[in-house]
């Protein structure tokens, strides 16, 4: 079996798809808050 070296594995492609997914995360989060507010002031 080959030796595991703890850190050196690449983990960029990883990092820009999180990134990617916890900014699609926060702002469909604001999409529906403010379609609650919106919902909520008009009364629909």
């Amino acid at each position: 079996m080959a030796e595991h070296k703890h850190g050196e594995m690449d983990t960029t492609e990883q990092q820009k798809t999180f990134d990617g997914f916890v900014t699609f995360t926060i702002r469909t989060v604001i999409v529906i808050l403010v379609a609650v507010v919106l919902l909520a002031i008009f009364n629909a």
